[in-house]
């Protein structure tokens, strides 16, 4: 399948935002060229949300149908958390997730590590029985260390299932081990698999925010941790370099992810339509960064290859 370059997330937005500015994101992501959306079940945190659990996956679903995307237009991908395992079996999990959001189908999903006592033979069978059933098109991993990747290829190409397509790992300036390792790079290219990169702004540390008094977002309170502080400093090398080229911190830090051959696209999320508008500015800054200015961008906190995610 093919992908937009960029793709729209959902982790902890939608439902925590007007539904008129969610849908302003939506239909800006779309006139845009992003086709590519992501979304996830999570637990409530505001206390609000009228179910537990999952109440993202319905309001991602009632903005797909407000914004008038439709269904073969689009890419959408969600999780398989295996959370309530075995009580509840992957198609089970999925169906709830497919309920939800109001969709009969997804094009991909990607299976979190696999819990106690589920072999990754059985995990194998599971999914390539949701794709057989039509639940989903294809499969892909969250997180998953190269060894794991590989041994889930193996099995695949063994039983005649299909392999893992895609790889959701965090990758960003400050963190690109999970990506540059080499053994992470073979199990991939075994398994014929693309990278959709995210934390690509590092929870947003990376787009210079933080830097002024009273700044609030997710990691507001969390500032003085030890985790935060390479991503900080790679915010300050980053602004200088996006004060001489013209353009948002935010989209020259998702170009970077965009420069490994690996990464088939960058996951990013917005709480309003202007985040969108800047962040794909990302693509046209690919077509324009000189040699000495890529090499200045991938020196930024390139010594070291871990960080925060």
């Amino acid at each position: 399948m093919e992908v937009s370059v960029l793709a729209l997330g959902s982790w902890r937005t939608f439902e925590q935002i007007p539904r008129e500015t969610g849908l302003a994101v939506m239909a800006t992501a779309r006139e845009l060229g992003i086709d590519f959306l992501d979304d996830a079940r999570y637990d409530d945190r505001t206390g609000e949300a009228p179910l537990r659990t999952g109440y993202s996956e319905v309001v991602f679903g009632e903005l797909l149908r407000a914004a008038d995307w439709k269904r073969d237009e689009i890419v959408v991908s969600n999780k398989l958390w295996w959370e309530f395992w075995p009580r509840q079996s992957a198609a089970q999990e999925v169906d709830g997730s497919l309920g939800r959001m109001g969709l009969d189908h997804l094009d991909l999903v990607y299976s979190d590590h696999p819990p106690e006592g589920l072999e990754l033979a059985e995990l194998v069978g599971a999914v390539g029985e949701l794709i057989r059933a039509g639940k989903t098109l294809a499969w892909g991993v969250l997180n998953w260390p190269a060894e794991l990747i590989v041994e889930a290829t193996r099995i695949a190409h063994r039983e005649g299932m299909p392999p893992p397509s895609a790889a959701q790992l965090p990758y960003n300036l400050a963190l690109r081990s999970r990506v540059e390792d080499q053994a992470t790079a073979d199990a991939l290219v075994k398994a014929g698999a693309g990278v959709v990169a995210s934390a690509g702004l590092a929870y947003g540390a990376l787009t210079g925010k933080y830097a002024a008094p009273g700044a609030s977002g997710r990691i507001a309170g969390e500032l003085d941790e030890r985790r935060w502080q390479r991503p900080l400093r790679a915010a300050e090398e980053l602004r200088g370099l996006a004060e001489r080229l013209g353009a948002p911190p935010a989209a020259l830090a998702l170009a970077f992810t965009l420069l490994n051959p690996l990464v088939v696209s960058s996951l990013f999320g917005a709480t309003g339509p202007e985040q969108v508008a800047e962040n794909i500015r990302a693509v046209e800054l690919l077509d324009r960064l000189g040699e000495d200015e890529l090499i200045e961008l991938r020196a930024i906190s390139g010594d070291a290859l871990d960080g925060a995610a």
